[in-house]
């Protein structure tokens, strides 16, 4: 009876989520729900599962209690909203009556066609108008009114009353309770950014839109007997139990190739043993079993087209677009992969076990993760839409919540507080006092009953699907920003659908490298093959830099906790890299992992093994299982379960298993086929605890093996091209630091860094010989256009002369040229930046009409004779400051009005462990980490006025509540620790020191 529910999923309106609905619908013993959030069909799916899920649990109590089981019948559909006016709502009668909705959906998201007033023709969807007084419309068979039971007294001599059939019961369902109405009430204002107590009565729900029995339901249209008939005969004629069947087969796209799924076995199995020719060479036997291991599983499973669709990606890339790319995660398990080239990973010479990505008893889907340059993929995903028919391919979503603190500022608005009143709220050092505030409390009290809930839709970050079927069947699409048809649902939701992802990635590492080899090509001439990895692995250079730990710039390993763990671990190989890839990630820390390995590391003769398999297994981690393989291994040839058990263990154990009775089994199992093996009960016991401990924490060895590989890529660049490397990562946009700590390691190698200059800067940085110029797109304030023009109008015409040239040549504005004035960015000119600044107001300075063509004739202006203006090394710095973000000719230190940099530097820490020193540091970053006590305590980078880095742990019991106020120079006293010979400073008292003030603005 309930033809018009909506979930939370009906963004900012909706107040209960899928699961308590049904909960709900249960306690009230309703028997069937039609689902119709508005405007998306987000949840369809999920409510078709939770209602079997939740009838079959039911049904199992009842059995016992010898109850008549209980069934509860979902239905599904969406309601049609227009500029917040309800149109109408539509109800699938089966699987194609979903298609038909998500399509017509999906056309007006992604066309930006507005919804009509009228729905149209459908074959297997019912349509549901709601009742108005003067509601006249001529309704077609599959067309219906919804009425209300307080809108029944209007029937009276209502022309509805001449088509009876057509009258059906509508009771929407909003909210549970009082208090939720409340909390739509919030939700409402927030979508409409107005007063809470300026949202209109249209744009709510009614107080009593929640379920409530069916049999009081139907006392209410008692009167109206028909209106109940047609409503339950709707209902019967819906059948959507094409969906409850059980996901066996992936609803990806079945086959590769137009000859189907036989001919892509015989396509794969060719491709693979080309690429294992190529890699291993033709008379590899390890290889080649294992390759024969890999692909009976990957045939048995029905994987053939999911690799070939990723070859198809990979060898696009590298073909026709000569992009560079990494394939890394747990697909670089598989040597099928490394011969089809979709990742550099040598699988045998890393023992790592194909298991670990795909086996027999395998259950969700495996997916690939494919790394491109952040300026690169976009190209890569319009190659795939256009490849694979409409309606097959899209995005896959995401679902943001209301966890974000930000939320906190939209209840207080919707409340009309103050703006001052306001920040303070949502100031974090401010949270102990507004705990004591009322008017927080009841914001806090809104925003923890809100904060689970759907927020917004959005895009993952590079999750793709293609489908076999119209992927409309499941849900309608979006169409972000982004530009591609978007699913309504997330990773998880398609992973229960059925769906494996194409996961196509960006990162900067990628465009620091491309654009490093291309600028090594044109300023040295010399052409580096970047993928001589196992050159570059053995190369002693590249293994001092990591020993030292000073890779800045280098993808993944240059953050400040990275530095410290290869100058503790003292690292200078590459399989260490790969383990400290792994250790580094979050919770292995507090885990005790970390400390452990780094222990071990050092005094590897120390190390106490459980017994001669785990010694085997585990000798080249030292007893530690850092990587998820390890975890396998054990399972495998310490207990003796299969490779497949192996890893659905080390999978349930990471928090990603579902049914307890099913895990609890494997645990048993591996506890007597250890003991089978002839292993006692307390040794088992011992081993059991240790792959508990860290199961949880182990990160995949092919997924630090991929990001090791290429943090000694960047590394090669760095150490024997260190200048175009820089320069690169500059034009790439950084990594882990601001880019003003780039520009320094720059200036660091020997490269002269100028200011933007019109005469010889571009767009992005560029470099000549050691001559590096700043480019335009680094400039704040300066507009998109100008940054262009610029350059491109140097190149079609030579070098600008003067100012007046320069201007009309531009057409540049007023305020974009005194910005590069300011700058310094004229100073070819040869005039000071004060005569420039009163020359361009001659030109610009009064209103004139704009030239847009050529002048014939170059007429010259007079010129006159200023007095001398007075123009300072700090008003420069300050303007650099102000239009950079940094001084690049002006050290911060030099800002300071004290000259002391402190009775210690940086380099020379190791000598006075244990001493409390003062030390200057120039702010680089801060970490803030939570405690066991829940108290905050901070990591500082810092660099010395020698230019070397130094780092600080803040406690709490020695620190305020926020130590850090911005960049600038600190005076820091502390203790000297330190720990495996890397040195740092436990602060005692920290302090921002005082600057020099800009004499324009102290004027």
């Amino acid at each position: 009876m309930f033809l018009n529910v909506h979930s939370s999923y009906s963004l900012k309106y909706g107040t209960m989520n899928i699961a308590s609905i049904i909960a709900q619908a249960r306690a009230l013993n309703i028997h069937q729900l039609v689902l119709t959030d508005i405007n998306n069909s987000t949840g369809a799916i999920e409510f078709i599962r939770e209602c079997i899920k939740q009838s079959i649990f039911k049904e199992a109590d009842d059995v016992q209690e010898g109850n008549i089981p209980y069934n509860l019948k979902p239905v599904a559909g969406i309601e049609f909203r227009r500029d917040n006016q309800l149109l109408y709502f539509g109800i699938a009668s089966n699987k194609e009556g979903m298609r038909e909705l998500n399509e017509f959906l999906s056309y007006h998201n992604i066309h930006n066609v507005p919804l009509p007033y009228s729905a149209p023709e459908f074959k297997n969807v019912f349509i549901v108008y709601p009742f108005t007084k003067d509601f006249n419309r001529k309704l077609a068979s599959n067309e219906f009114v919804g009425i209300r039971n307080t809108q029944l007294n209007h029937l009276y001599k209502h022309s509805l009353l001449q088509q009876k059939h057509k009258l059906v019961v509508w009771h929407p369902v909003t909210v549970s309770d009082k208090i939720t109405y409340r909390l739509h009430e919030y939700l409402r204002a927030i979508d409409l950014n107005t007063l809470l107590t300026k949202v209109p009565d249209d744009f709510k729900c009614s107080k009593n839109e929640f379920l409530i029995p069916e049999n009081e339901l139907k006392i209410c249209f008692k009167d109206y007997p028909f209106i109940l008939e047609n409503t339950q005969k709707l209902i019967d004629n819906c059948d959507l139990s094409v969906y409850f069947e059980p996901v066996i087969q992936s609803k990806n796209r079945f086959a590769y190739t137009k000859e189907g799924a036989e001919f892509d076995k015989v396509l794969l199995r060719r491709i693979a043993y080309k690429g294992l020719a190529y890699r291993y060479g033709k008379d590899n036997t390890i290889a080649l079993a294992r390759l024969e291991k890999e692909l009976r599983i990957i045939e048995f499973k029905k994987y053939c087209a999911y690799f070939l669709i990723t070859f198809d990606i990979v060898r696009y890339a590298m073909g026709r677009c000569k992009f560079y790319h990494v394939g890394r995660g747990s697909g670089a398990n598989s040597i099928v992969a490394y011969c089809l080239r979709i990742t550099d990973v040598d699988p045998i010479d890393l023992d790592l076990y194909f298991e670990r990505f795909l086996h027999e008893k395998r259950t969700s889907p495996p997916d690939f993760d494919i790394d491109f340059s952040w300026d690169e993929r976009e190209t890569i995903q319009k190659y795939i839409f256009k490849k694979y028919p409409y309606w097959h391919v899209a995005f896959l979503g995401t679902m943001s919540t209301f966890k974000d603190r930000a939320i906190i500022r939209e209840i207080g608005k919707v409340l009309g507080l103050a703006k001052d009143e306001i920040d303070s709220f949502s100031d974090q050092t401010k949270e102990w006092q507004n705990l004591q505030n009322p008017t927080y409390k009841k914001i806090k009290n809104v925003h923890n009953r809100m904060r689970e809930m759907p927020n917004q839709r959005s895009i993952h970050a590079g999750g793709i699907l293609i489908s076999e079927e119209p992927i409309t069947y499941y849900t309608a699409l979006d169409l972000p920003p982004k530009g591609f048809p978007t699913v309504q649902w997330d990773m998880y939701e398609a992973e229960l659908i059925g769906y494996e992802k194409f996961d196509i990635l960006s990162q900067r590492g990628i465009g620091h490298i491309r654009e490093a080899v291309q600028l090594i090509a044109k300023n040295k001439g010399d052409i580096v093959d970047i993928h001589d990895f196992k050159t570059f692995k053995e190369d002693p250079k590249l293994n001092g830099i990591l020993k030292e730990g000073q890779p800045i710039g280098c993808f993944y390993i240059e953050s400040p906790a990275m530095r410290q763990l290869l100058k503790k671990l003292k690292c200078e190989n590459y399989l260490t890299l790969v383990a400290a890839s792994s250790i580094i990630r979050p919770g292995v820390a507090s885990s005790g992992m970390m400390k452990a390995f780094i222990e071990r590391y050092h005094e590897p003769d120390k190390v106490v093994y459980l017994c001669e398999e785990m010694k085997e297994q585990l000798k080249e981690t030292y007893g530690v299982m850092v990587f998820q393989e390890d975890v396998i291994k054990v399972c495998h040839y310490f207990a003796g379960l299969d490779l497949a058990d192996s890893d659905v263990l080390r999978k349930a154990m990471s928090g990603k298993y579902r049914s307890k009775l099913a895990f609890d089994e494997l645990v048993n199992k591996f506890f007597v086929s250890a003991r089978a093996q002839g292993h006692s009960h307390e040794l088992v016991t011992e081993v059991w605890r240790q792959i508990s401990s860290f199961a949880g924490y182990s990160f995949s060895k092919a997924h630090s093996a991929s990001f090791a590989v290429e943090s000694y890529q960047s590394l090669y660049l760095k150490t024997y091209y260190p200048k175009e490397f820089m320069v690169a990562v500059l034009n790439n946009y950084g990594g882990f630091y601001s880019r003003w700590v780039y520009v320094h390691e720059l200036q660091k190698t020997g490269a002269k860094v100028h200011l933007p200059c019109v005469n010889n800067s571009d767009v992005v940085v560029n470099i000549k010989g050691d001559e590096a110029y700043l480019g335009f797109i680094g400039i704040q304030g300066l507009e998109s256009k100008f940054i262009e023009i610029i350059p491109a109008e140097r190149e079609r015409n030579g070098n600008y002369l003067d100012l007046e040239q320069f201007v009309k040549r531009t057409q540049i504005t007023l305020e974009q040229a005194i910005l590069l004035i300011r700058l310094g960015a004229l100073r070819f000119t040869g005039k000071d930046k004060k005569t420039l600044l009163w020359d361009i107001y001659t030109y610009l300075g009064h209103k004139q009409k704009k030239l847009n063509h050529a002048e014939l004739f170059n007429i010259e202006h007079k010129s006159y004779s200023l007095p001398h203006l007075e123009n300072s090394q700090i008003e420069d710095a300050y303007n650099e400051l102000e239009l950079l973000g940094y001084p690049l000719n002006f050290n911060m230190f030099d800002f300071l009005k004290t000259s002391y940099r402190g009775n210690v530097m940086a380099a020379d820490l190791n000598n006075h462990v244990g001493e409390t020193v003062k030390m200057v540091g120039n702010y680089v970053c801060e970490k803030t980490v939570h405690t066991i006590k829940n108290t905050k305590m901070w990591f500082g980078t810092f660099l010395d006025a020698n230019g070397d880095f130094f780092d600080t742990t803040h406690f709490p019991n020695t620190t305020p509540m926020y130590p850090f106020k911005g960049k600038g120079c600190y005076l820091i006293l502390g203790k000297v620790v330190e720990d495996f010979s890397f040195p740092s400073i436990e602060v005692l008292k920290f302090a921002k020191l005082d600057i020099h003030l800009n004499p324009v603005a102290f004027d």
